[in-house]
């Protein structure tokens, strides 16, 4: 069988997103559509602006046929490794035929050019990113910089700046370097760019978050979102779910920060080089989130790279649990929506995969206290407290009870 694969945020579902689900499904006739979709918690450190389960019906009633999570110790990372947890989950489905994904560049032969540096890191490339990393650039820009050294393409500099252009390159090297039989299919990003606050029917999702701040009205976004999508988030609005705003977190990261001494901190994911301490002074001075991300930023870390730290702090998450965690990739497929047919590719996936298959918050829970398999309970723990985290920033104080992992249901269309 063949079978479509589609990494996402959807957050929310737009019209871009449609366009992206319809393509692939023209270009490989007759395929179910699976999505990996980011949790509660998305690449940039961010809260989504509705839950994982909302956002998995706009993807069903758009065409997708199953919705799986992606773990949000691999949700929650840079691109390498948000690209690298995903792909391996498509391939643990043992059904996914074909990666398809949007990009600026829309040529798949361009992306592979860059990619194939990134995977064959020569001795010229690791030592040119090793010198920009010491002069205090970030990771992302060192590599940048050191790729436009390499590569001789004036366009070069414009498709390392495009966020999509740089998850695709990402999602290639990862291919390749799992040696994956997942065919890679690309198609052009339409409207306006990720970064753009301007609306239209082709707008960004972050054009489209930008908009529903300031308007305070879902009117304001319709012409850029499918109906479907509209009605879900006036319904997550109407039950007190929705909108999650970047605010709400503010004294829980706080709270978490001033209560931790650096030493507390210092064995969690991406905290070293002093970071520690330069956390615990900032968290003491600061009265907000922004504040507190301005005092700690550098021309190493950038903003989203903060962003994401600040909820590992909150997380704990240590680096000795990621280590281990990308080393053995993904360990679970929870479902959180599908189709009519996608409830027979799932028939097809567990004759398959070679991992376990929760489509119950039962299932979880039963899994989650199972202390036979340590690896697969961290995980698992990870994934209840982002959920039960982010219950406590839904806008009605009498919808934030926890353990909803446990007791959700798959969305059925």
């Amino acid at each position: 069988m063949t079978a479509i694969g589609i990494i996402a945020e959807f957050n929310p579902f737009h019209n871009g997103h449609l366009y992206l689900l319809q393509e692939a499904k023209k270009a490989v006739p007759g395929a179910p559509c699976i999505c990996v979709m980011s949790g509660n918690f998305l690449q940039r450190g961010e809260a989504a602006w509705c839950n994982k389960w909302s956002r998995s019906a706009m993807a069903l009633h758009a065409g997708a046929d199953l919705i799986i999570e992606l773990p949000v110790c691999y949700a929650v990372r840079s691109a390498y490794y948000f690209a690298r947890g995903a792909i391996q989950l498509l391939e643990r489905t043992g059904v996914v035929t074909h990666l398809v994904f949007g990009s600026e560049s829309g040529n798949l032969d361009e992306l592979q050019s860059i990619s194939s540096v990134l995977g064959n890191e020569s001795q010229e490339y690791q030592e040119k990113l090793k010198n920009y990393l010491s002069r205090g650039y970030s990771f992302a820009r060192a590599r940048s910089l050191t790729l436009q050294a390499i590569i001789n393409n004036p366009k070069l500099n414009e498709l390392l700046l495009q966020p999509n252009n740089i998850l695709a390159f990402e999602y290639l090297h990862v291919l390749d370097e799992l040696k994956s039989p997942i065919t890679a299919l690309t198609f052009p990003r339409l409207g306006t760019g990720y970064h753009s606050d301007e609306m239209s029917a082709l707008a960004s999702a972050s054009a489209i978050r930008t908009s529903l701040a300031k308007e305070q009205n879902l009117a304001a976004i319709a012409p850029s979102v499918p109906p479907y999508t509209l009605r879900i988030l006036a319904e997550e609005i109407s039950r007190g779910h929705a909108p999650i705003k970047a605010e709400t977190l503010e004294q829980s990261i706080l709270l978490k920060l001033r209560l931790s001494s650096a030493s507390d901190l210092a064995d969690i994911y991406e905290i070293g080089e002093g970071l520690e301490n330069r956390i615990v002074k900032a968290a003491g001075e600061s009265g907000n989130l922004e504040e507190l991300k301005h005092k700690i930023k550098t021309k190493r870390f950038s903003l989203s790279r903060i962003n994401r730290i600040l909820l590992y702090c909150l997380w704990d998450l240590h680096q000795e649990q990621i280590t281990r965690f990308d080393e053995c990739g993904p360990q679970y497929l929870h479902v959180l929506g599908f189709s009519p047919s996608g409830q027979k590719i799932l028939q097809e996936i567990k004759s398959r995969s070679i991992l376990p298959i929760f489509s119950r918050g039962s299932e979880i829970k039963k899994a989650y206290c199972n202390h036979n398999k340590p690896l697969l309970q961290t995980m698992l723990e990870l994934d209840r407290r982002a959920t039960d985290i982010y219950s406590l920033l839904h806008p009605d104080p009498a919808t934030r009870r926890g353990g909803l992992d446990f007791t959700m249901t798959p969305v059925r269309l």
